[in-house]
């Protein structure tokens, strides 16, 4: 039957293939052929049986040489290379033939229900261990960054392992004014000279600071550049690249994970200026990764792992800032690119179980899941807005400073021969910082006690210099009877407030400088949350009017939580998320109008110095193919000014559905670093017929060579799901119909760019094949997309290449 469609010019035939003219494609679908005996022609001297029983010996070897290349036995197929971008469609549509097969087989018995059932649960119990293992060590990290912290001013006699608050703890020799001195708590210079007293006591403390701080930031950079170079930084723009569809092998592996977790104490230890939130959220999405190999379903399939991740960072956040909630916001908001309902729900369930685990650890000893945690509770006043609005405005123009400078500095870094020189560049910075930190008492703190000091408001006991207030007679506030007398209200700003004032100014532009220069460096790092004080007073003319005598008008706390929140969404520009996290540190439903005010403000002013976060800023400064969702496309192009090839460039690289060797196959695989090819019928007629991956072609070439028997340079390559004739001497062909995408997606010539990005942007294409009347012309990839946008908006368009 097939030898007589044959003869007559069935579809399959060679004339059919090689048709000079478009005009000789008609409409195949009613015909019928018959691929019962799919064997070449025999030769006529054979007799009737024998040729009868050749037919089924030759019928029987060719079904089971002429593999289905896309089974899951072959190892490989529908996987992708590094530095490359996932197809998301392709990546759905197995799970839910996945999904489809399991449904199907959970009716025909008792096992197979039950495993559906494990399988939908799966899921869940993934997120359950999520959140145990990044809450265990984000309460380990925060528990050894404490003691290491204060490892660089003494050591506890008690015992090496007690930071210097709980070293205290158990003292009875302490009092409220110096609740920080005990006996068991000893200086280095103490420990050294014996005497508690003297002045080379303060110089030889100086010295050990100093030492133990680029100890820790030396142990820091040569860890992560031998072990794990993927640890470095915040670790947020590239997962906000890798949650977009781009693979970066290893940045998600178990030796990043350690040396992340091992060099994040390091770091936050040495005292440069640096926060661990955003490191955070990289060492919850490495426990994602690391666990997903475990379940199949997420294992083999990198959109649902992609799932897995968008909820890890929530619970990155979570434990970073104790905010469960605040964290699922932040990764709708800021890190996800595709983020289903389903996600939600187990984003949710993730971050309550990783609070719950670190809230069990408890590791600073106040039930709270941060140092900084307050509690407010005096209300606010209607004239406060006026000031809450300007710390937005402070917010946004710190926050647009802030990234041009960062960005400069680290271009700078990396054009220069600064870039080839890490480990000094941390040393340096690290030396500068503990010289110039020391002798503040706002910058030798670490990042979280000094927060949590700026945060929290003044009470009868406090021994801080910012309550260093006096009563209304001019008395010092160091009496507890009188000031409880005079009534805490009613006191005025003294010596030692002012004196912390201007401290904290200093420490301000300190830590401004330093964190432009830090941030980016070979270290983990995160950024540190600048705050405002306030001074309170309420004795001018037009506080008067709603202040009661003896009553707190100002909350200087409220002002540096406000003031933290406005520069933090300057650098980051969140706002739904910002605010709720904010809300969750305090505890306050009070301040959410002050905290948006402030938020909103502050995204709006930096919006207008700049469009771009400190995120997108560094995803645009490595190169990353990130198609950013928030930005519009507002110029008037068509997809035929993007597509390649262009005019003069040299003719697409194209497969034909037959016709090809595998010589030409590998020869065309090894001049050309495609990602992928074009399947058209013939170089005459290049009418599209599908597209294959780059990846899958060549395993599937060599899963071809070594398993299939007879291939040789010279076998035909067929992309269709019959055989043309062939000569019985002629090599076995190697049928690829399996892995061709016939679907692949196209637009016009005349498509405008505007639909082409959206098109990109909510299915998450790879490439998009452009076709004329089912011709193929040309292809428009990820970033061909992207070095347009650059193009337009008057940028280097060869920026966008991954570094």
């Amino acid at each position: 039957a097939l030898t007589k469609v044959m003869d007559n010019g069935g579809f399959c035939d060679d004339n059919y293939q090689s048709g000079s003219s478009d005009d000789e494609l008609v409409d195949i679908s009613d015909v019928t052929v018959d691929f019962s005996e799919d064997v070449p022609p025999l030769d006529r001297d054979y007799s009737a049986g024998r040729t009868h029983a050749l037919q089924k010996i030759l019928t029987f070897y060719i079904r089971h040489t002429l593999m289905d290349l896309l089974d899951d036995t072959v190892p490989g197929i529908g996987t992708y290379e590094d530095f490359n971008t996932i197809d998301w469609v392709r990546e759905k549509s197995k799970d839910r033939d996945r999904h489809r097969e399991i449904t199907n087989k959970s009716k025909q018995s008792t096992v197979a229900l039950l495993f559906s059932i494990s399988d939908a649960f799966s899921g869940w119990l993934l997120m359950l261990f999520i959140g145990l293992m990044s809450g265990a060590l984000a309460g380990g990290i925060d528990i050894a960054a404490h003691w290491m912290t204060d490892l660089k001013e003494g050591v506890c006699l008690n015992g090496f392992w007690f930071n210097h608050e709980h070293c205290c703890w158990a003292s009875n020799e302490t009092t409220f004014q110096e609740r920080d001195k005990c006996p068991q708590w000893k200086s280095w210079a103490e420990l050294m000279v014996g005497v508690s007293e003297g002045p080379g006591l303060y110089v030889l403390n100086y010295f050990m600071y100093m030492c133990w701080a680029l100890l820790f930031a030396f142990l820091t950079v040569i860890l992560v550049r031998a072990f794990a170079p993927y640890a470095c930084g915040s670790g947020i723009p590239e997962i906000k690249t890798i949650l977009s569809g781009f693979i970066i092998r290893g940045y998600l592996g178990k030796w990043t994970l350690i040396i992340k977790t091992i060099t994040l104490v390091l770091a936050v230890s040495s005292g440069l200026s640096l926060g661990k939130e955003g490191p955070l959220v990289h060492v919850a999405c490495c426990c994602a990764n690391i666990l997903c190999h475990f379940f199949t379903k997420y294992r083999r399939n990198e959109a649902k792992r992609r799932e897995v991740l968008s909820a890890a960072s929530a619970v990155g956040v979570s434990v970073a800032f104790g905010a469960p909630i605040g964290g699922v916001l932040f990764s709708l908001e800021e890190v996800s690119y595709y983020f289903p309902l389903k996600t939600l729900w187990r984003s949710f369930f993730a971050a309550l179980v990783a609070a719950f685990t670190l809230r069990s650890i408890n590791p600073f000893g106040n039930s709270r899941l941060v140092l900084f945690y307050v509690e407010f509770h005096t209300p606010w006043h209607l004239l406060e807005l006026i000031p809450f609005v300007l710390l937005g405005i402070f917010g946004g123009l710190w926050g647009a400073f802030f990234i041009r400078a960062n960005i400069a500095w680290c271009r700078l870094r990396k054009n220069t021969c600064l870039g080839h020189y890490p480990v000094l560049e941390v040393v340096v910075v690290t030396l500068l910082t503990a010289f110039l930190a020391f002798p503040i008492e706002y910058t030798r703190m670490s990042s979280s006690e000094l927060i949590s000091e700026l945060f929290n408001d003044c009470g009868l006991l406090d021994s801080s210099k910012l309550c260093g207030y006096t009563s209304n007679s001019g008395s010092a506030s160091g009496s507890v009877n009188a000031t409880a007398a005079n009534g805490l209200g009613a006191r005025l700003a003294g010596p030692d407030l002012y004196t912390a004032m201007w401290q904290l100014a200093l420490a301000l532009l300190l830590k401004m400088i330093f964190t432009v220069v830090t941030f980016g460096m070979k270290v983990p790092s995160g950024l540190f949350i600048p705050s405002m004080l306030a001074i309170r007073h309420h004795e001018g003319d037009i506080f008067r009017g709603w202040c009661s005598p003896g009553a707190d008008c100002i909350t200087p706390g409220l002002y540096a939580m406000v003031g933290a929140a406005a520069c933090l969404g300057g650098v980051t520009r969140m706002t739904v998320s910002l605010v709720v996290i904010m809300f969750e540190l305090t505890g306050g439903l009070e301040y959410i109008v002050p905290l948006m005010a402030a938020a909103m403000t502050s995204k709006w002013v930096a919006d207008a110095l700049g469009r771009e976060s400190i995120y997108e800023a560094h995803i645009r400064l490595n190169g990353y193919p990130f198609l950013e969702a928030k930005e519009e496309f507002r110029h008037k192009t068509l997809a035929t000014d993007v597509m390649r090839p262009r005019r003069g460039d040299p003719l697409l690289s194209v497969l034909t559905e037959s016709g090809m060797t595998v010589e030409e196959v590998e020869r065309l695989i090894t001049d050309t670093t495609y990602s992928g090819f074009p399947v058209v019928i013939s170089q005459q007629s290049p009418r599209l017929v599908g597209f294959v991956l780059r990846r899958d072609l060549v395993i599937s070439l060599e899963n071809a060579r070594r398993n299939q028997e007879g291939v040789v340079s010279m076998s035909p390559i067929l992309f269709t799901e019959c055989d043309p004739p062939m000569s019985p001497s002629a090599p076995p062909a190697v049928k690829l119909h399996s892995i061709l995408d016939l679907s692949p997606f196209t637009v016009t010539v005349h498509t405008p760019m505007e639909i082409v990005v959206d098109i990109f942007r909510k299915l998450g294409l790879r490439q998009c094949l452009v076709i004329q009347n089912g011709r193929l012309l040309g292809i428009i990839t990820k970033k061909d997309i992207l070095k347009h946008m650059a193009q337009m908006a008057n940028r280097d368009p060869d920026s966008i290449l991954f570094n």
